[in-house]
Formats: structure tokens, C-alpha cells, sequence
């Protein structure tokens, strides 16, 4: 065996899949899932069984689809723009190559893996306070939404840090985004049509995202400039949890 191949094997995907599979037990065979727990976990099974495929079109009937396609379409493309063109903004605004890289892109996305936790944790905090779900939810986005506004002074920051700072602010933001706006499906679908709402949000998200990625491109060839880029990601959040509001005013659960 030589060093190459131990170079090349995943040793961290590897020590965590070994780390599950030893840990990981069902939640009614595990010794610290309490009985409380386990009955939470059960509530959502207690629905009638669906019958057959939940339709398409009849989801396209309530707006509550709709509010969720348009969060999707609206800030997906914002993510991906971060995913596929933050090295080259890094390379073209601050002239970093391929072997400085590493730790701006690491402390964006520990950032922005932190974000993740902290939005779903944020909504949960606001419900223990006595917000309603509807408030505790859009509250949570609109902080969100505000976290990622200073992404706009990005391209015009001097130090490679202070941009790192507010990118992988944005990045948190927009996980923690994300966490409330999936989390959405299940406050206002009957768990049968969760995955069916989801999917018809992942298209419109793909199909924004394609659409942008060539945007970009024609974008910085035209101008050679970032700032339109980055002035627009400001702005997408506030505006997807505008339209978000304006199709559910109140977090209404879908019955039919």
C-alpha cells in the first residue's frame, strides 16, 4: 500500500460512516430516546394513510406551493452562485490561486454550516417566547433575509477577511434560511404530499439556478464587475420572504 493511495482514500468520510453505523440505533431501540421523545417522534405517523400519489396539479391549486416554488426560486440561485463562483471572485478581487484558497472557502462554509443549526433553532427559540408558528417561522426568515443584506459591500472590501466575514455571513444566513423555508412543507402539508411539495420547489430552485449561472457569466464579461452580483443576492431573501407573505399572510395548514 503505498502513500498515494493513502493520500487518495476519503479517511474522514470513511471514520464517519464506521462512527454511524457503531452509534446509530432506531429510535425505539435506543438507550437515550426517552419515552417523551419517542411519542414526539410518532406524532407524525398518526395520519391516515394516502391513497395513491398525492397530484401535482392539486398541489398547484394552493398558494402554500407556490409561496414555498418562489422562496425556492428566488434564493437557490444565490447559493449556487456562492458554490460555483466565490474562488474565482476570491481569485479576480484578491488575487488568490488554487493553494490559498483553503481557508477563506473553510471558514465560509463552517460558517455557513452553523447557520444551518442556528435558523432552525431561532424559529424553535421564537415559539418557546409565545410567538405563533406563523410569526416564530417569518421572523426567523426575516432575520435571515437581513443577515445576508451586507453581502452587498463584499466587492468593496480591502481586506480579504472583511469579506470572507460578510460572505460567510450570507452563507449562514442562507442556511439558516433554508432550514425555515423546508421546514415550511411540513407546518403546512399532511406528510403524504411533504416530498411531492418539496420536489416541485426543487425543480423551480434548478431551473432558477441554470438560469442564473449563465446570467452571471454574461454579466461579468459585460461589466467585469461583481457588485451587480452581489448588490442583487442583498436583496433576494427580503424580497422571496415579501412574496412568501404576500401568498400566506397566515401559516394556514392545507386540509384538502
Amino acid at each position: 500500500m503505498n502513500g498515494a493511495f493513502l493520500n487518495d482514500v476519503p479517511w474522514l468520510s470513511v471514520l464517519w460512516l464506521v462512527t454511524w453505523l457503531a452509534v446509530y440505533r432506531r429510535p425505539q431501540r435506543h438507550p437515550r430516546v426517552s419515552a417523551r421523545e419517542l411519542q414526539y417522534i410518532r406524532e407524525g405517523s398518526d395520519e391516515p394513510a394516502p391513497r395513491g400519489r398525492v397530484p401535482w396539479m392539486h398541489l398547484l391549486r394552493h398558494r402554500q406551493t407556490w409561496a414555498f416554488a418562489a422562496g425556492k426560486f428566488l434564493t437557490d440561485p444565490v447559493w449556487w452562485f456562492l458554490l460555483f463562483w466565490l474562488p474565482k471572485f476570491l481569485h479576480h478581487r484578491y488575487g488568490l490561486d488554487l493553494t490559498q484558497l483553503g481557508p477563506p472557502l473553510v471558514a465560509i462554509y463552517v460558517m455557513a454550516d452553523a447557520g444551518s443549526i442556528g435558523g432552525g433553532w431561532l424559529a424553535g427559540r421564537f415559539m418557546k417566547l409565545g410567538w405563533s408558528l406563523n410569526a416564530a417561522r417569518k421572523g426567523a426568515m426575516l432575520v435571515c433575509a437581513l443577515a445576508v443584506v451586507p453581502i452587498v459591500f463584499a466587492p468593496s472590501m480591502h481586506h480579504l477577511w472583511g469579506a470572507v466575514g460578510l460572505i460567510g455571513l450570507a452563507a449562514a444566513a442562507h442556511q439558516g434560511w433554508s432550514a425555515n423555508l423546508f421546514t415550511t412543507t411540513s407546518d403546512l402539508y399532511p406528510s403524504a404530499a411533504v416530498a411531492s411539495v418539496v420536489g416541485l420547489g426543487g425543480f423551480a430552485g434548478a431551473v432558477s439556478g441554470a438560469l442564473v449561472a449563465t446570467a452571471v457569466g454574461f454579466i461579468l464579461q459585460a461589466t467585469g464587475s461583481y457588485a451587480l452580483l452581489f448588490g442583487a443576492a442583498g436583496g433576494m431573501y427580503l424580497l422571496a420572504l415579501a412574496v412568501i407573505h404576500t401568498l400566506v399572510p397566515r401559516w394556514a395548514p392545507v386540509r384538502e
